[in-house]
């Protein structure tokens, strides 16, 4: 990074107070320039809002501070819910949704005016790492949308360019699953030839900012796709005896590694084997119709609480030993207002009320245990508090001007 201004070291004739003012400064510019990084941990969880029996969000904010989720993205950018998560530390991806891409796509001044209403008012205070520009936009039945999509990310980009955000929110568009061609095996995935006008290019253009390639992946969707012929048990990371990969040579236990690397195997077939996969969305369906086989409250409870385990381990996949696998989990509140099946009301790790939907570790609203084993001074107060850089720079500003007049 350049910086403003030069910096020397310190040399070994500085005096203390000269010392700890080059340290001050050394905090502010890492405060000042930070570097893009949506999603710092693994573990994360979309935050949908379907729904109209739901926690307010300042509860829904408690709520994830006492089970540790640092990362949550939502589908829209609801102001009460930014100034909900004020000073949470929790980082959150925010979204244009489909509807506003024609409009975002026409000129830079509509992205500017929308960043400047719906991000930029909230920063620093809420943690807001990133925008997410249409959801699963190729592949969907709007063509229209397809052609508005990269004008629309690049007039967002260029807004947060002109208003000094770009290093701090990243700029992302998550895809579904029909953008491939093939996915079995592995090593054989391609994207569509019909998609490639419009991916390769937006393709491009995330490689020169930095960010990630981001999909939805669902092996509950593949499961009830094909229940006769895929093994429920390689869908839930149950023991099993997977698929072996002929051309890699790679054996594969579960689909959701699968899926992870038919992403990177896609994207080297196009030039781009250096960018990262993330995924944005996947769950399991605890309730279901007649015909989404293994929609079960066992089977959401295996899935999730095994999917939650092999995260927190921290390691990549088969083709990809070396990249770390982050993941954001759908969803977490059941969503009583979502049309289609009876699956899309019940993907919640969570119940309206605040209960779990079942135990994979997490402690919901409704426990009888005291309400302060859930939300304790040390986790909402101090702990916040210190975790922000600001407060950071603030306590360090107050120590320097301490030493220097008592030098």
């Amino acid at each position: 990074m350049e910086w403003p201004f030069a910096v020397d070291s310190p040399s070994k004739e500085m005096g203390s107070s000269s010392f700890f003012v080059f340290v001050f400064f050394l905090l502010l510019f890492s405060v000042a320039f930070p570097s893009v990084l949506a999603f710092t941990g693994t573990y994360g969880v979309n935050y949908g809002r379907l729904a109209d029996n739901l926690p307010k969000p300042g509860t829904v904010a408690l709520l994830l501070k006492a089970n540790k989720i640092k990362n949550i993205r939502i589908y829209d950018a609801d102001h009460e819910v930014l100034a909900a998560f004020n000073k949470s530390g929790i980082e959150i991806v925010v979204g244009v949704g489909n509807e506003f891409l024609k409009d975002m796509s026409v000129s830079e001044d509509r992205a500017i005016d929308w960043v400047k209403q719906n991000v930029q008012p909230f920063l620093p205070e809420t943690s807001i790492r990133g925008i997410a520009v249409g959801n699963e936009i190729l592949g969907s039945a709007d063509q229209e949308l397809w052609e508005v999509l990269l004008p629309a990310v690049k007039n967002v980009y260029n807004a947060l360019y002109v208003l000094n955000l770009t290093r701090i929110v990243e700029v992302s568009s998550p895809h579904s699953e029909g953008i491939f061609a093939t996915s079995y095996p592995p090593s054989a995935a391609t994207f569509k030839e019909s998609m490639l006008p419009y991916l390769r290019p937006l393709l491009q253009f995330f490689s020169q900012i930095g960010s990630p390639f981001y999909i939805n992946a669902y092996p509950f969707l593949a499961y009830i796709s094909d229940p006769s012929h895929i093994d429920i048990n390689y869908a839930l990371f149950q023991k099993n005896s997977g698929i072996y990969d002929a051309k890699t040579k790679l054996h594969y236990d579960n689909m959701f590694d699968a899926q992870i690397d038919a992403a990177y195997f896609a994207l080297e077939k196009v030039g781009f084997q250096k960018m990262e996969v993330i995924v944005s969305e996947t769950g399991w369906a605890s309730k279901g119709d007649a015909n989404e086989a293994g929609a079960s409250l066992k089977n959401a409870r295996t899935y999730n609480g095994n999917l939650r385990k092999r995260l927190l381990k921290r390691k990549g996949t088969p083709y990809r030993p070396k990249s770390v696998v982050r993941a954001y989990i759908f969803a977490l509140f059941n969503e009583d207002s979502k049309p289609g099946p009876t699956s899309e009301r019940n993907f919640g790790l969570f119940k309206p009320d605040g209960s779990i939907a079942y135990d994979i570790g997490f402690n919901g609203l409704a426990s009888s245990a005291p309400s302060s084993s859930l939300f304790s001074f040390k986790d909402i107060g101090l702990r916040s508090l210190f975790k922000s850089s600001y407060s950071l720079v603030y306590v360090a500003s107050a120590a320097v001007l301490l030493l220097i007049f008592t030098s």
